[in-house]
């Protein structure tokens, strides 16, 4: 057995926080720029492909690096590859979510749900409008649910099929539906992240969300800006065009608002606290009957069959819930709206996720984030510099170990003391927290936020990051604030 006698845990609830005093910044530093000049050649050759396969094994890639790192370090593989297990095991309630969302858009789609929220969103929202009511809806939606990815899962889908008939760039309504879902994500009182971050910081839940609003209004109301000047230089899709889709629409499937009971029904279950994956599996299984019910020649011609019968209802439905879906029409920008994929769509993120997980299980098992997060820590003089080394420490963990509650917690740990010591009140370090590992993880493809959403809605991370403004905008503000000592709340004057 190796020597690990350099080596210790610090709990932190059920995350862990390994230190490894024989490595030093420069060897924890390896395998973040091998993933990074990997991750680079790769999307230069492959180009929106790389999230087909290749990014996923860049990641394996990056681990195995590591790995070296980490036996030169003393570091034994079973370490690592405990690591790398309890990695994975967190994000089993995600994987088991992101089928479900899969399974959810299939119901959705033969039972008529998301080809009526085109219809009547349609009639409702237009260019102009429509990207800055996307991020309003989200908002107000994650506010009530506490759950960006609950907020995806169920309005975003129905957005990005209205934005696409509009003839408005995926990226752009993926953009502004993230926008408005993490506002509400970091605002909600029932958002785990949003008590995540007061717990490490060592502050209350509503001392913390009070103080958050100093700046993410501020950034949400600029967001709210850019998103309706974009909207202002949208070119419409024309009268007629809108038209021939309701038309379309209409022939290919029943249209009624009773069809709404089952949306309704999921956000209802999530608000009163359901575990999201009992709410997505009843609402997958209740627009299962709503399809048989509603859209019974639907389900007929996704069997194949002229006449349903109990057999060939159960293959209609299960098909849907399962794999790739179709439903035939003549309208081109109707086809794509037309189809879902599935549980299995979700396998290729399911794949990012765990390969993800691999990285940085054993970035965690040899010490890596650790030493990075302590010479970032050693390297402020000064209170504008804690904050920044916060923000740096926050993405860079986001990036390395690919999940956004690592992302809070570390940080959260290692810098409680220090803005202790420079006589701030601990609902800064929590702020601070929120403004830059909570919303920037959406913005990383391998990061599990970032795979997920991109998922869940269709859009490569490349095609809305740019668009996502509130998640990148945030940390910006949270140093705009530090830079001039503005609501930056010391301990004795609470």
């Amino acid at each position: 057995m190796q020597d690990e006698k350099n080596i210790s845990e610090i709990k932190i609830d059920d995350q862990k926080i390994i230190e490894n005093k024989e490595l030093n910044i420069w060897e924890a530093l390896i395998p973040v720029f091998a993933l990074i000049t990997m991750l680079a050649y790769n999307v230069f050759v492959y180009g929106d492909d790389a999230l087909s396969g290749s990014n996923q094994f860049i990641l394996l890639l990056g681990g195995a690096v590591a790995a070296i790192v980490g036996f030169k370090n003393k570091v034994s593989y079973e370490r690592m590859m405990e690591e790398v297990a309890e990695n994975i095991k967190s994000t089993a309630g995600a994987i088991l979510i992101l089928l479900m969302v899969g399974s959810l858009a299939g119901t959705w789609l033969i039972s008529g749900i998301i080809p009526s929220m085109i219809y009547y969103g349609l009639q409702i929202l237009n260019p102009t409008i429509f990207l800055a009511a996307c991020l309003i809806i989200c908002a107000i939606i994650s506010i009530a649910t506490g759950s960006s990815w609950t907020t995806s899962a169920t309005v975003g889908i129905a957005l990005i099929g209205i934005g696409e008939a509009l003839g408005i760039s995926l990226g752009m309504t993926a953009g502004a539906v993230l926008s408005g879902a993490y506002f509400g994500d970091k605002m909600s009182p029932m958002s785990d992240t949003t008590n995540l971050a007061p717990a490490m910081a060592g502050t209350d839940l509503f001392t913390h969300i009070r103080y958050m609003t100093y700046t993410t209004i501020p950034t949400f109301a600029v967001t709210m800006l850019f998103f309706i000047i974009l909207g202002f230089s949208q070119t419409t899709t024309g009268e007629a065009n809108t038209q021939s889709i309701l038309i379309d629409i209409d022939k290919a499937f029943n249209i009624t608002p009773w069809l709404f009971l089952v949306p309704a029904l999921v956000i209802v279950l999530i608000i009163k606290k359901t575990p999201p994956l009992i709410a997505l599996l009843g609402g997958t299984l209740l627009a299962g009957v709503f399809a048989l019910i509603f859209q019974p020649n639907v389900v007929a011609q996704i069997a194949g069959v002229k006449v349903l019968d109990f057999n060939s209802a159960y293959k209609g439905v299960m098909q849907a819930i399962t794999v790739e879906t179709s439903v035939p029409t003549d309208n081109e920008v109707l086809k794509d709206l037309f189809t879902a994929g599935g549980m299995k769509k979700m396998l290729g993120t399911v794949w990012l996720i765990l390969l993800a997980m691999v990285f940085g299980g054993i970035m965690d098992a040899i010490g890596a984030l650790a030493r990075i997060s302590s010479f970032m820590l050693s390297l402020f003089d000064s209170i504008f510099g804690l904050f920044a080394s916060t923000v740096v420490t926050c993405i860079g963990l986001n990036f390395t170990a690919s999940d956004q509650y690592l992302a809070i917690v570390i940080p959260g740990k290692m810098y409680a003391k220090a803005y202790k010591d420079k006589n701030l009140a601990p609902e800064n370090l929590s702020r601070t927290l929120e403004d830059s590992g909570t919303v920037t993880s959406v913005l990383i493809p391998w990061n599990t936020c970032g795979a997920y959403h991109s998922g869940v809605l269709g859009v490569p991370v490349i095609d809305y990051a740019f668009y996502a403004m509130f998640n990148w905008l945030s940390p910006f503000m949270t140093l705009l604030f530090a830079a001039f000592r503005f609501k930056i709340r010391e301990i004795s004057k609470k």
